[in-house]
Order: structure tokens, then C-alpha cells, then sequence
């Protein structure tokens, strides 16, 4: 059994994080009959930054590796397991002594959302067009990334 990281910390910059030893989350994506989707978790509302879409993620363990760690986290909050999913590119928020790791994946069955096992830290699950994100309440830390994270799926598609 791993140590608690659980827990609030404040990084270099000032702002305050979930995740004494960083965090990490999945975001699924696939071509879908409209272009580029991604699956989101829309947040409980009492967890942090609750009422947003972001991707299913959260503390690390000390020691784990980040794909394992959005794994865990994708397994416990939308009920998907490792055999679910093909990881693919990273892409890491380093805000100096504290980072959110965001795994990409693509399915590898069919997902929906539907199908999946949501704990109480969901209030539901869909598949958002990449081109519509714009329009949608998401976590403050998926919204900053997602100049980062857009070529990274333009690339995997």
C-alpha cells in the first residue's frame, strides 16, 4: 500500500494543488462522425473546481509513474480498465515543485459513456468535439493546457 499524497500543496508559482506529489489524468480521445472528441468527466459538484469538464485524474501516489497514476484514477472515477485504452503522448504542467501529467489515449473498444462506472466524483461523462471546448465550463487547469494538448491530439489523430 502506498503513503497518502493526498493532500493540498502550493507550488512555485503560488497556486494551490491537489496532490502532495503531483497529479495526473486520462484524456481519451477518437474520430468520431464529426471530428476530433474527447471524454470528460464533468466534476461533482462539492470536488474541487466542481460543475467543470476535465479529464478523469488526480493525486499520484509517491513514486508513480504518471501513466500509472491516470490509470488508477481513470479506473476508480469512470470505471474503465488498463485494457480499455492505448496510452499515447504526454504532456506535463510544470508549475515547479508541483505538475499535472495528462496522458493521451484513444479506446480500444467502444466507449460510451453510457457504459462507464462513475463514482461520486462524476456527476456524468461525454464525448465533447475538440472544436467545441470552447463553449464548455472546463477545469481551469485543462482550459490553460489546451494550446498545448490541441497539437498533441491533432498529431495522434
Amino acid at each position: 500500500m502506498h503513503p497518502s499524497t493526498d493532500g493540498w500543496t502550493t507550488c512555485a508559482l503560488g497556486h494551490r494543488h491537489w496532490g502532495r506529489a503531483g497529479a495526473a489524468g486520462l484524456l481519451l480521445h477518437r474520430r468520431g462522425e464529426a471530428g476530433e472528441e474527447v471524454l470528460l468527466q464533468h466534476r461533482a459538484v462539492w470536488s474541487h473546481h466542481g460543475g467543470t469538464w476535465g479529464t478523469p485524474g488526480g493525486a499520484l501516489h509517491a513514486g508513480e509513474p504518471a501513466h500509472v497514476g491516470a490509470l488508477r484514477e481513470v479506473q476508480e472515477e469512470l470505471g474503465l480498465l488498463p485494457d480499455d485504452v492505448v496510452l499515447g503522448a504526454r504532456s506535463v504542467d510544470d508549475h515547479g515543485g508541483w505538475s499535472y501529467t495528462t496522458v493521451l489515449a484513444t479506446p480500444a473498444r467502444s466507449i460510451e459513456p453510457g457504459d462507464l462506472r462513475l463514482n461520486g466524483e462524476s456527476e456524468g461523462a461525454a464525448w465533447i468535439l475538440l472544436a467545441e471546448l470552447d463553449g464548455v465550463p472546463l477545469h481551469p487547469g485543462l482550459a490553460a493546457s489546451l494550446d498545448r494538448l490541441r497539437p498533441l491530439l491533432a498529431e495522434a489523430s
